[in-house]
This record gives structure tokens, C-alpha cells and sequence, in this order.
């Protein structure tokens, strides 16, 4: 069994790979595959989840499985790389919306994650980012106003953390990240340019200045299809 579906998997992924099998290409469905194959749904099953967890396909609920653009923007897990920095290593037309600024006192939720009283006063930012005309990113940051005590919607189009290093003299040093898939809600249906995918990506990061102080809370959500999350491991003796 476990032959069957690997050997189906190869197949579809040389499909794509030598550009047989195109972006946005819809799979035959699971009956025309079983059909094809000669297998069983629960061969077809593994071989279609194994291609969706390598990045292959997207399934779409109530549509089928897609064939992914296996050439995605690649965003390094272990780094700290603003927007700004991104569209500039990938030379791709972008843009920021900023479509929220304010203070805010912090609600329970943000007390917990940034390590909050309820006397403290917070930045809320919403941006959602455009690459090549598609809106793919929704970016919702929070940052305590005692390290950033100004922002603007200027420096928000721009790069805050270009702002922070550069004009307040601030380093940044790292971050705790935490990246799951979830549903897509309503708030990333109305920002977004979803192409019917029900789920999001999410990296969830904290981040700590050079002196470990926690000053940053944000949920990066990003189209599915449009993303590859890399990172380089070594391992220790």
C-alpha cells in the first residue's frame, strides 16, 4: 500500500516540478484517480494529503486539489525580515495599506502576550500586503508605546522597522515564533484576496530587543499558495 501511494505521489510531483502539471491546475478527482491508478481512495487519499503537506497542491473545500506554484516567495522561520526587506530581495512590485493606527489600552488578551498592565498604552497596526496586485498578506502588529512612543501612517507604509533601528536608535534582536494553519476568518476574507481558500497561514511572532525586552505582539496571516516557510538546520553533536 505504501509503494502504491508514494509511487503516485512521485509521479505528480515530477508532473509539476517539469511544468507538465501547471500552477492553478485543478487534480482530477479522487474517483478519476482511483480510476487512472487502479487503487484504492484511501491510496489516493494518503498520496493527495502527502502533496498537500510538501506544498504541492491546496485543497479547496467543495472545489477539489490545485496545483500550488511551487516557485512561492520563500520566508525564513529563524529570521526577523520586515515586509519592506522581503519585496526587495524578491524584486516584485509591492505595497502596504495600512488600514488601522491607534493607541489602545490592551484588552486581557494583549496583556497576556506582551506582559502588560492595564496603565500601559499599545500601537495597534492592521496592514495588508500587496505583491504583484494581490492582496496576500494581513499583518495585525502590537508594540508598547513605552519603546515606540510614534507612529505614523507614513512610517507604517514604509517599514517600522527600519524606523525603530534607524531613527530611535533601537535594536531588535529576536523573536519567538509559533506558525499553524487555521481557518480563514471573516476579517481575512474582507482584506484579502483568498481565490477561495478556506485556510490561512499564521506565524505569530514576539519579539524582544537586543536587551530581551518583549515590545512587539503580531500575527502575520498569509495566503496559502503564495508562501514557502524555510529555515536551515544543523545538527549539534
Amino acid at each position: 500500500m505504501n509503494s502504491k501511494y508514494l509511487r503516485i505521489y512521485n509521479e505528480i510531483v515530477t508532473a509539476i516540478e517539469n511544468g507538465k502539471l501547471k500552477s492553478n491546475t485543478k487534480l482530477p478527482s479522487e474517483n478519476e484517480l482511483m480510476n487512472q491508478y487502479n487503487v484504492s481512495r484511501d491510496t489516493i487519499r494518503k498520496a493527495l494529503n502527502l502533496l498537500a503537506q510538501n506544498g504541492y497542491i491546496q485543497k479547496v473545500r467543495g472545489k477539489g486539489s490545485f496545483v500550488l506554484d511551487i516557485n512561492r516567495f520563500d520566508f525564513p522561520v529563524s529570521g526577523l525580515v520586515s515586509f519592506k526587506e522581503l519585496s526587495e530581495k524578491i524584486n516584485r512590485k509591492s505595497n502596504t495599506i495600512v488600514h488601522e493606527l491607534e493607541l489602545i489600552r490592551p484588552d486581557e488578551f494583549l496583556i497576556k502576550r506582551l506582559d502588560l498592565s492595564v496603565e500601559d498604552k499599545v500601537w495597534k497596526v492592521v496592514r495588508v500586503r500587496e505583491i504583484g496586485d494581490e492582496k496576500i498578506i494581513l499583518d495585525k502588529d502590537f508594540l508598547k508605546e513605552k519603546f515606540v512612543p510614534l507612529l505614523t501612517k507614513t512610517i507604517c507604509e514604509d517599514s517600522i522597522y527600519e524606523y525603530i533601528e534607524n531613527k530611535l536608535g533601537i535594536k531588535i534582536g529576536f523573536a519567538k515564533k509559533v506558525i499553524t494553519v487555521e481557518e480563514s476568518t471573516e476579517e481575512d476574507r474582507r482584506y484579502l484576496d483568498l481565490e477561495g481558500y478556506n485556510n490561512i497561514v499564521i506565524v505569530r511572532n514576539y519579539v524582544y530587543l537586543d536587551d530581551t525586552s518583549l515590545f512587539q505582539y503580531t500575527e502575520s496571516r498569509h495566503r496559502p499558495d503564495k508562501f514557502r516557510f524555510v529555515d536551515f538546520a544543523r545538527r549539534s553533536y
